[in-house]
């Protein structure tokens, strides 16, 4: 899923842990398998969230614990 910098969900893709760097196509991908229309949502309705998305920061636990 490409991400445009201006849109909200850049930032939110950019914690999730599905978000990985793929070497083939030499950029980040989601690594979720997505119907089109699930793409096109997340991408032009500023409210919806993506239903697939996990915190990708392992210390997140630790902090809520403090």
């Amino acid at each position: 899923m490409a991400n445009n910098s201006k849109d909200n969900s850049a930032t939110y893709c950019d914690m999730c842990a599905y978000y990985i760097y793929d070497e083939d196509y030499e950029s980040y991908i989601c690594d979720r398998d997505m119907d089109e229309d699930e793409v096109v949502r997340l991408m032009t309705d500023k409210h919806y969230r993506c239903p697939y998305f996990r915190n990708g920061d392992e210390y997140a636990v630790v902090r809520k614990q403090m």
